[in-house]
């Protein structure tokens, strides 16, 4: 650097010095602004602090009216420093007057100085603030000098978002950096969580700048870089990536940036500026991060999740740091906040401390929301960079229901979320005290409410809601929880586990329901064009009948002497259950065979998702010992509507005309011929839409455990006989009420004082 006393590495150690030295803010700003200036042999240094109101703020300066400091601003766009702002892009100018972006603040005293250089102050690709040297020479800077002072932002980058700067500012004044954002995601889970991030992949802080080698440096880079390579290479050899499961293309796409040589370039020009392996990365990456952010190429900024991703992996292979969070030390509260996670990685955590899970990515019916629903933690899904919007350990509030996440609130918010989650937890405590009491309507209607379960962290909650039973049991969570594929020992282990924790209350286990969505890491991936109409649930354990027959064995073993409840999933045709069906019967006459042990009964079912079977219903019926609605996948089939897709999630109401024709039609064949049938999906799991069921005939519903409460409060206070006449008037259309039922249901409740 041209006359620079020391240049950038002397720089950089006194930069650090000056941070760890005990001084107040301002004059710790004032001292780095002197010290820059003096180092980069320029009149004037100054540093603009970006506010959450988005105006930037003169915080210190060097050479520019010292009392303009706190009481100069301007907008981002406005001027050269809003210009650099706006663009997250360095600016040269030899004569910065004649910029047509040049604004002239007379407080300043700046209308004697030419040559202008100012950077981004960059964290995360998210403008932090602006960093300027100026002289009154017409002085021209070359590109070390432009990478010197982008290395010394990376230092005031650390300092802004540290949150020491915020007492400098006047109140209501917060940096950008610290200020409340409220961020709309997809309401995944119910429920509310107060807490402290812990960032599931969390970010390497880079604190080492200063390389003693540039050589060395360059050589762990390329070896660290050499490294993700080959874990992205395992990946593909996979077919499955970290914590679940992406298609392939993705990866490949993963693999393209890995070995972009334009992106490896960027990096090591930046270590021979003198900086670290770990520091150019971070800064490499911010400054790819800020350009993308601001790009309206949608691909470009789809793009963006592959360069955190891969940056983030790299950086971790340079620090040797896991890549993710540790299990011990969490705070009491924990919030998790990642681009996403699978089942397993979630359980991995102290359930005791989780008051919320904050992703990136994951839909309603995804691994994740199941066991998060299980584990009773509010979830909200796709917030956008979310895990880049975050600071390990900044107080944040989940709002399950709502999908909307508060991090680092304001007082005036935080109370109010306090407050509400007080009165839901004396709401939770009103429910439980409904524990004991039968389901049953004020006209002596007795609804059978069941637990919907896949794990045995589920089973206290049998005794803790009253519930009549497990009326669906996911066995595939075993098996997607798990680094390999779980031998009938295993499987056998876990049923009986179940009966034992059921305490002799039914139930009823779903045969394995995987494909679709519900990828098995260990298993090949089958490359399909609609996965959800393609090979799952009981279209692979007919074609793979040994899965099959294991399970079944398993499951014949752990129920010796009780009573078996088996249902099959995704059942298109009565022939395909009676196929079902003889594997069954014959592990069971097998085990007879041998002297094993034996169900005392056996009752097989068949979900009813797949409309095919409702123009089978009376055949299945008879067939069948019972049948079971799963409302999510028979709704999204009946419309042709991918559910996890925003597009067209919202283009159908499960009360609609339809929808409420088809399932009477399954409730009164079913009850006709005396075959028990239960609903089984989310939709019997909302109060109104629960009363819409019982409306239509249904007397046995099965749900999470925090639905449980809610539904009985409704039965409680409901007349089912009016109900059901309400119901069948309208699905007649005898009243005209147009096509859905959910306004006219919303009506009937208010108007009796049921609570839904």
């Amino acid at each position: 650097m041209r006359g620079a006393p020391g240049g950038p590495r002397v720089l950089l150690r006194r930069l650090r010095e000056i941070m760890a030295e005990p001084l107040p803010a301002q004059a710790r700003l004032d001292r780095i602004t002197i010290l820059i200036a003096a180092n980069m042999v320029s009149e004037v240094c100054s540093l603009y602090v970006m506010r959450a109101d988005g105006t930037l703020e003169l915080y210190a300066t060097e050479g520019l009216n010292r009392e303009a400091v706190h009481l100069t601003t301007m907008r981002a766009g406005e001027g050269l420093v809003g210009l650099i702002a706006a663009n997250a892009d360095p600016l040269a100018l030899s004569d910065a007057q004649t910029h047509p972006a040049f604004s002239y603040r007379p407080e300043t005293g700046e209308e004697s100085y030419h040559g202008f250089l100012g950077v981004p102050v960059l964290r995360a690709g998210n403008t932090l603030g602006v960093l300027v040297v100026q002289n009154k020479t017409h002085r021209v800077y070359t590109e070390e000098e432009v990478e010197a002072l982008q290395t010394t932002s990376m230092i005031l980058a650390e300092l802004i978002a540290s949150g020491e700067l915020q007492s400098l500012g006047e109140p209501g004044t917060e940096t950008a950096a610290r200020r409340p954002l409220q961020i709309r995601g997809a309401a995944l889970v119910d429920g509310l969580g107060l807490g402290y991030v812990v960032l599931h992949e969390p970010r390497i802080v880079v604190r080492n700048i200063i390389a003693a080698d540039s050589d060395a440096e360059i050589l762990r880079l390329d070896a660290a870089i050499e490294e993700v390579r080959l874990s992205i290479d395992a990946m593909l050899e996979r077919g499955d990536i970290a914590h679940g499961g992406e298609h392939r293309d993705v990866l490949e796409t993963f693999r393209m940036f890995a070995h972009d040589q334009g992106w490896l370039r960027r990096m090591r020009e930046a270590v021979r500026t003198g900086i670290t392996a770990e520091a150019a990365v971070e800064r490499v990456q911010s400054d790819s991060r800020a350009r993308l952010m601001r790009s309206t190429d949608p691909f470009l900024r789809e793009r963006l999740h592959d360069l955190d991703e891969l940056a983030n992996r790299l950086l971790h292979r340079l620090v040797g740091v896991d890549l993710v969070a540790t299990r011990e030390n969490l705070p009491e509260n924990a919030i998790i906040v990642a681009r996403m996670m699978g089942p397993a990685a979630l359980l991995d955590y102290d359930r005791s401390r989780l008051r919320g899970l904050v992703l990136e990515e994951g839909g309603q019916t995804s691994h994740i929301a199941i066991v998060a629903r299980a584990l009773n933690i509010p979830v909200v899904s796709e917030v956008e960079n979310a895990a880049s919007l975050v600071e390990a350990g900044d107080a944040v509030i989940v709002d399950g229901g709502a999908g909307e996440i508060h991090v680092r609130p304001p007082p005036d918010i935080e109370a109010a979320y306090a407050e509400k989650a007080r009165l839901r937890a004396r709401r939770q405590a009103q429910y439980r005290l409904l524990r004991d009491k039968p389901a049953v309507t004020r006209d002596g209607v007795e609804i059978a409410l069941q637990l919907n379960a896949g794990l045995l962290v589920d089973l206290p909650h049998l005794e803790e809601t009253g519930a009549r039973g497990i009326g669906l049991f996911r066995t595939e969570l075993q098996f997607m929880i798990a680094e390999r594929m779980p031998s009938a020992k295993d499987q056998q282990a876990l049923y009986a586990s179940v009966f034992e924790g059921a305490g002799g209350l039914p139930v009823t286990f779903r045969s394995l329901d995987i494909g679709g969505d519900k990828l098995l890491p260990y298993m090949p991936r089958v490359e399909e064009e609609n996965p959800a109409l393609g090979w799952r649930a009981i279209r692979i354990a007919l074609d793979r009948p040994a899965l099959l027959r294991t399970q079944a064995r398993a499951l014949l073993k752990a129920a010796a002497g009780r009573h078996l409840r088996i249902m099959f999933p995704m059942v298109a045709t009565t022939a395909e259950f009676l196929q079902a069906k003889r594997f069954v019967e014959g592990e069971l006459a097998f085990l007879t065979a041998h002297g094993s042990a034996v169900p005392a009964e056996i009752s097989l079912g068949a979900m009813v998702e797949v409309p095919s079977l409702l123009f089978e219903i009376d055949e299945i019926a008879a067939a069948a010992d019972f049948l079971s609605v799963g409302s999510n996948d028979l709704m999204q089939f009946l419309f042709a509507v991918d559910r996890g897709n925003k597009l067209v999630a919202d283009r159908f109401d499960p009360l609609s005309l339809p929808s409420m024709r088809a399932l009477r039609l399954v409730a009164g064949r079913a009850t006709a011929v005396g075959c028990p049938v239960t609903v089984c999906g989310e939709l019997a799991g909302r109060p109104l839409d629960a009363m819409a069921l019982i409306g239509l005939g249904f007397r046995s519903l099965s749900m999470s455990a925090a639905a449980i409460g809610p539904v009985k409060a409704m039965i409680l206070a409901l007349d089912g006989a009016r109900l059901a006449d309400l119901v069948e008037t309208e699905l007649r259309g005898l009243d005209g009420g147009g096509d859905n039922l959910r306004p006219i249901l919303s009506d009937f409740a208010a108007r009796h004082g049921i609570p839904v």
